[in-house]
């Protein structure tokens, strides 16, 4: 990495550029090695600007707010884009919501039952914010983020502003159609009007049974692998138990399963933990072995559902087909 030479090649900006930021601080799961450049704009027409003038050649990687990556010890080479304060403002009209890219999912729930607007609580408990939302059409409790989807405003790697629709969004189980975009603000629309007061013990109600059922106290992000082929584009499936990939991680005896500070949490084993001083390595090589022990048993491939990302150091076992 050669940070000075790379901040020569881009345009001034009016955030904040950072040479060989160190990313562990800013990622759920604290581990990995810096970025050559990271790059946090200070609103839409900042980021745009950046893109339109940074060279093609230049890698550019947006990571939202690091709740479903890992990034590798190696480090991130190029510019990463981190979104924060000017891409977090929400603000409601009606059974409308919108949000900017960087608002945590969290916060958008909270937001839209206190305007008494229902449909948003499993929003509560999804990790992340909403550009990562959108991206990977974040659901839970059998509600995604397809179901409440009006439009969403993004930035290409050249600079222009598109707006989407759900057509062009495409959206599948855990995953939508555009590449190569960053989400700067969501439009979302609410199921109906109801008390403020009934929609916060809805969601209530959907926190502890998460808090039952997740390691929520613990360093993760979120859902190690996606559910596997069976599922639809709203979360369904033909048979839920067999399908689900925290079953298969069982029965392939990989609850509780660990590689130096990483762990599958006894608690629930699709969920991979820094228990405490884990590497990159060691969490992404502890997630392919459960890969290849539940291909073993059960001749299913789970696919990532966590991003990983950068170069891995020399101990990291990457199974480069299955790159996300």
């Amino acid at each position: 990495m050669n940070a000075e030479a790379l901040l020569e090649k881009l345009p001034e900006v009016r955030g904040r550029l950072t040479p060989m930021a160190p990313m562990a601080n800013v990622t759920w799961l604290r581990v990995g090695g810096p970025a050559e450049i990271l790059f946090m704009p200070a609103d839409a027409d900042d980021l745009a600007a950046f893109l339109a003038a940074t060279p093609e050649d230049v890698p550019v990687t947006p990571i939202g707010v690091g709740s479903n990556v890992i990034i590798r010890d190696g480090g991130v080479e190029g510019v990463v884009i981190r979104l924060g304060r000017g891409f977090n403002e929400i603000t409601t009209e009606g059974l409308d919501i919108r949000a900017g890219a960087a608002a945590l999912d969290s916060k958008v729930a909270q937001t839209a039952a206190q305007a008494g607007i229902a449909g948003l609580e499993f929003l509560r408990g999804v990790p992340g914010a909403m550009g990562g939302a959108v991206r990977m059409n974040a659901g839970a409790y059998g509600r995604y983020i397809a179901d409440i989807f009006v439009e969403a405003d993004a930035i290409t790697r050249d600079g222009r502003r598109v707006t989407l629709t759900p057509p062009e969004m495409g959206f599948a189980y855990r995953d939508s159609a555009p590449r190569d975009l960053i989400y700067t603000e969501v439009r979302l629309r609410g199921g109906g009007a109801d008390a403020p007061e009934a929609i916060a013990a809805r969601m209530e109600e959907l926190m502890d049974k998460r808090a039952a059922a997740q390691p929520v106290k613990d360093r993760t992000a979120g859902s190690t692998f996606r559910n596997p082929a069976g599922y639809s584009s709203t979360g369904a499936a033909d048979d839920p138990m067999e399908l689900k990939a925290w079953a298969l991680i069982d029965k392939a005896g990989c609850r509780g399963l660990t590689r130096g500070g990483a762990i599958m949490s006894e608690k629930h084993s699709n969920f991979l933990t820094n228990a405490g001083g884990a590497t990159a390595a060691d969490l992404e090589g502890l997630g392919e072995e459960v890969r290849r022990r539940v291909q073993a048993h059960s001749g299913v491939m789970l696919e990532w559902e966590i991003q990983r990302i950068g170069k891995p150091s020399s101990d990291t076992p990457v199974d480069e087909a299955a790159e996300s």
